[in-house]
């Protein structure tokens, strides 16, 4: 057994890392342009909530010893829930553009969705590590996931979040199909997610608009111009882009350039080669993750790297597909990229652990 981290996987990390407080940075600019103060507030939030505290929990999780987190895990989930059910209390949570998904703490915005996402991610990882042998019945494997999930996915839905929903259940579904669970069970599952989503897109005009707009391209002036420029954004990013810095959009055309759009902000600035590394780079990410998990030394360490790694590439290549119309927009961040203290804080911390079942890997 090793006690050194996964050296290759760190360096994937701080490259994505670095990369992306780089092209924050570029993107920014156009914030800048639109708002001074308000660009002041995002770089101090990104920085110091996300990259600094991000990485003190980083070191924390790195020297901790994982396995204490499966003890505590059903503790942990339940003040993730609870600080999920204050996004609905006046005066604490805090709502923008017709959603309830935030918290004010000490002056700062926090997005306690983040933290339950890791939280459901490591209590399904100790439920299905102390089930191990009945993981492929429908008592052992699926009954715990519906009911973890389905707890997580109301409270969700009502902020409304049908974004979250999406990345948790692929994450879960990750993580059962990697304990054992059968494949009978995971189709039946994804025939109900598909279900949820038809009832979604009658339940909520914006998950119609967003399935309308992808299956059409229509509204190009009006809820489907996000995605319209960000293709003009990328088309005219070229082979090499415009270089560093020099992007036009992000200044007035492209909405949320630091948030949803900047994949496009990367498409512009950097053409299609750039795009092509951070995609690479994503890829590289979850290889290396899956082979710490596939390495891990006990059953609950290699489900928690799955589901941690799931959550973070998953939404980032959501966030990608997105920007390029491959599928709806959903509205989720692309992870150490993106706009989002909280994000980031929690991806790193999520990194931290995934290092801490790496030093404990075994080296066949």
């Amino acid at each position: 057994m090793s006690r050194r981290v996964d050296k290759p996987f760190l360096f994937a990390t701080g490259t994505l890392v670095v990369c992306g407080l780089l092209i924050f940075t570029s993107a920014a600019l156009g914030q800048l342009a639109r708002d001074g103060a308000s660009f002041t507030s995002v770089a101090v939030s990104q920085l110091l909530l996300g990259f600094v505290c991000g990485s003190i929990a980083l070191l924390f999780f790195m020297h901790l010893d994982y396995k204490i987190l499966k003890r505590y895990s059903p503790y942990i989930f339940g003040f993730a829930l609870f600080l999920t059910l204050l996004t609905f209390v006046p005066g604490i949570g805090l709502s923008l553009k017709g959603a309830s998904r935030w918290i004010v703490i000490g002056g700062f915005s926090v997005q306690p969705e983040e933290v339950l996402k890791l939280a459901t991610v490591l209590f399904l990882a100790a439920i299905y590590s102390a089930r191990a042998k009945t993981i492929h019945t429908l008592k052992g494997g699926i009954l715990p996931m519906v009911l973890i999930t389905g707890s997580v996915a109301g409270i969700l839905l009502a902020q409304p979040n049908t974004a979250g929903v999406i990345i948790i259940g692929m994450a879960s579904a990750a993580m059962l199909f990697a304990a054992g669970g059968r494949i009978t069970h995971l189709l039946g599952l994804a025939a109900v997610g598909v279900i949820a989503i038809i009832i979604a897109a009658f339940t909520y005009p914006h998950v119609a608009s967003r399935i309308q707009i992808y299956l059409n391209h229509s509204d190009p002036q009006g809820a489907g111009y996000q995605v319209e420029q960000s293709l003009i954004a990328i088309g005219s990013g070229g082979f090499t882009g415009r270089g560093f810095g020099q992007s036009i959009e992000k200044f007035s055309y492209l909405p949320e350039p630091i948030g949803d759009s900047i994949f496009a902000v990367v498409g512009e600035e950097f053409g299609f080669i750039g795009s092509s590394l951070l995609v690479l780079l994503f890829v590289l990410f979850a290889i290396l993750g899956l082979r710490i998990a596939a390495r891990a030394p006990d059953l609950f360490g290699g489900l928690l790297v799955v589901g941690l790694v799931i959550l973070i590439v998953g939404q980032s290549f959501f966030n990608i597909a997105s920007s390029l119309a491959l599928v709806p927009l959903i509205g989720v961040p692309l992870i150490f990229v993106s706009h989002g203290g909280t994000a980031l804080a929690l991806a790193l911390a999520e990194v931290g652990i995934i290092l801490s079942v790496s030093r404990h890997m075994r080296h066949d």
